[in-house]
């Protein structure tokens, strides 16, 4: 492992790099391990789903913020121990909003990496149980580092709390 590095993500943009910078990352067909996580909406990602979607449906509100709502799935892989996943997780595996919208929340854009803020700056690191269970790490020549900006939509830089694990 390097030390972190500083990388500019858009102009103006910056965040400190935890991870290899020989990380490659793509999404692998029939894994859904991500969907299996509470999906957070920031304001701007609820807006946006209110737009391609009906949020009354969709959303619930915990802890006084807006998260996706999960539901039971009848699938055999990826889903979390209470066979609760995302509600836009279909049948065939796919996000109905990624297939039908060409758009995911910008939690569902960081997976597999995690965001938290120290020192006033955006940190970037893998997720802990990624390395365990995303089967799209290191199976690509697709290396994160020079594609962060696909990964950290930049409403990250706008938000007061860019924190993306955050626990239902």
């Amino acid at each position: 492992m390097t030390d972190d590095q500083r990388i500019e993500v858009y102009p103006g943009c910056e965040a400190v790099v935890e991870f290899d910078p020989d990380l490659t990352f793509e999404c692998v067909p029939e894994c859904t391990w991500c969907c299996h996580h509470g999906v957070l909406l920031y304001g701007k990602d609820l807006l946006e789903l209110a737009q391609r979607e009906n949020i009354n449906e969709s959303v619930k509100q915990i802890r006084g913020r807006d998260f996706v709502r999960r539901e039971e799935k009848d699938r055999d892989e990826h889903i979390d121990i209470d066979e609760h996943a995302c509600y836009f997780l279909r049948d065939d595996g796919r996000c109905s909003l990624h297939a039908e919208h060409d758009w995911k929340p910008t939690r569902c854009s960081v997976f597999p990496l995690e965001v938290h803020v120290e020192d006033d700056d955006i940190h970037v690191s893998v997720r802990d149980e990624a390395h365990t269970y995303c089967e799209g790490l290191n199976v690509s020549d697709r290396h994160v580092i020079d594609h962060l900006d696909a990964f950290l939509p930049r409403v990250l830089w706008n938000l007061d709390d860019p924190t993306t694990k955050v626990e239902l």
